[in-house]
């Protein structure tokens, strides 16, 4: 975390980003790359130089409050909070370093109020990352398959979710006389696994089927991207993010 004190304006580095989200650096500064092509901003205005362990330079980038929150938006709800409460603690240090002792009673009656909006903003923001944890708390069920995840989720093409997950390198056919899908060795054990059953044939050779099911990491990603709007609608979609209350589990 850095401080501009020229400017008071207070940025997370892409480093600190992905140590708080576990993931790699180089795939958090991809993330940053294609969020300012779509948002129309120059990277370059992002751009930091430092030395890493073996004095080579390299490039991170070093975000504000707004565009770090723009950029956890595809993130987890678990990573997600992770840094607004690291955000959290750096502002309040901040506000602590400017305003340590208010000299006048005016002073000390705006920083009253200013701490008063920021813990407010930040409640709410806490507020709805619970309610989602809440959401898919209640959604998501040991044993489901993607599809069967999908049908709690209102509007959801469930027909073209398994072709979807394919397009994402989750899911692959195994074979080209129908439709047997597994998952990729990408997804395994981080967002999928496989339920095996043995499959007697009369007359003909017992096989194993694989059924590839959710693990919670798979929901949780499912459900970012189902909020953003990124999976395959029913083109009579309301336009609700809403779930349904009953479900049938038959795929």
């Amino acid at each position: 975390m850095q401080n501009l004190v020229s400017e008071h304006i207070l940025t997370m580095s892409s480093r600190e980003i992905a140590d708080l989200t576990d993931k790699l650096h180089k795939n958090v500064k991809r993330d940053i790359e294609k969020m300012l092509i779509d948002l129309n901003v120059d990277a370059l205005s992002f751009e930091h130089i430092y030395s890493d362990s073996m004095n080579r330079q390299q490039t991170e980038y070093l975000l504000d409050r707004d565009h770090t929150i723009c950029l956890l938006t595809g993130y987890s709800a678990v990573h997600r909070m992770r840094v607004i409460q690291r955000w959290q603690e750096l502002e309040q240090q901040a506000i602590t370093t400017e305003h340590a002792i208010p000299q006048t009673y005016p002073e000390a009656l705006r920083l009253a109020a200013e701490f008063a909006e920021e813990t407010q903003r930040l409640t709410l923001v806490t507020q709805e990352q619970q309610a989602e944890i809440k959401d898919l708390k209640n959604l998501f069920k040991d044993g489901m398959t993607p599809t069967q995840f999908c049908k709690m989720l209102n509007g959801v093409n469930t027909q073209q979710v398994n072709h979807w997950l394919a397009d994402r390198n989750w899911l692959y056919n195994e074979t080209k006389s129908g439709t047997r899908w597994r998952s990729t060795s990408y997804a395994r054990d981080r967002y999928l696994t496989e339920h095996q059953s043995k499959i007697s044939v009369h007359g003909g050779e017992d096989f194993i089927k694989y059924q590839p099911v959710l693990l919670q990491k798979g929901a949780e990603r499912i459900y970012t991207l189902y909020r953003k709007g990124s999976l395959p609608m029913k083109v009579n979609w309301d336009g609700n993010y809403t779930h349904q209350k009953e479900i049938s589990l038959a795929s």
